[in-house]
């Protein structure tokens, strides 16, 4: 079965799935991906979860990938807490540390990934919302990450009682993800097109 974007997720190993699902991000121009992002921010500050959480988790965007400046810029002007990941490659984990701005405190890695300088960490239990990245999810709330499988070890933290939401373009959105027993979930997709209610049944 192919999704709306011709995507053929069903049966599809994760490489050659991560590959298409990079080239549909990557096919987007400029104009296209600031709109979708602006769209997108507005549906995601609209939910119930965004507006009652007090500190939300949100990502640093790559280029190509849905922007979250306006969200995170949404959430202080609400008065929240603001955390993003801080990676550490040689551990291979990130932790969540609060941020007070977007223009300065960080270093740029591959890809124009920016990663946090310094920052004060944010207990696991302390967060209300966690708004994840990935290349691909399907309408069940599986994602697909771009392997390193960070964000799968952090939701696998028995600490982090926090809802879960996968951010992204409504080209990201595919029939069905292969997933693994190690594979966390997300409940909710947030997308320019709207929200998708997920109901965690993995890789069903």
């Amino acid at each position: 079965m192919l999704d709306r974007t011709g995507i053929r997720g069903r049966g599809m190993d994760k490489v050659e799935l991560r590959r298409q699902l990079l080239n549909r991000l990557l096919a987007l121009s400029d104009e296209q991906r600031q709109d979708k992002s602006r769209r997108a921010c507005r549906n995601l500050i609209a939910t119930q979860r965004f507006q009652e959480a007090s500190t939300i988790m949100m990502f640093l965007s790559l280029p190509h990938e849905v922007d979250t400046s306006d969200a995170i810029l949404h959430a202080w002007q609400l008065g929240k807490t603001v955390a993003v990941p801080k990676i550490s490659w040689q551990q291979r984990h990130m932790i969540p540390v609060g941020i007070c701005s977007l223009e300065t405190g960080f270093s740029t890695g591959a890809l124009g990934l920016r990663n946090p300088v310094d920052g004060v960490p944010i207990p696991f239990d302390q967060i209300d919302l966690v708004v994840s990245p990935a290349l691909g999810y399907d309408r069940r709330g599986n994602r697909l990450g771009r392997g390193a499988a960070f964000y799968d070890r952090f939701f696998a933290n028995k600490t982090l009682t926090a809802a879960r939401c996968g951010f992204a373009f409504i080209e990201q959105v595919v029939d069905s993800i292969p997933v693994t027993e190690t594979d966390e979930p997300v409940d909710f997709l947030v997308t320019d097109e709207g929200v998708i209610g997920c109901d965690q049944q993995k890789g069903a």
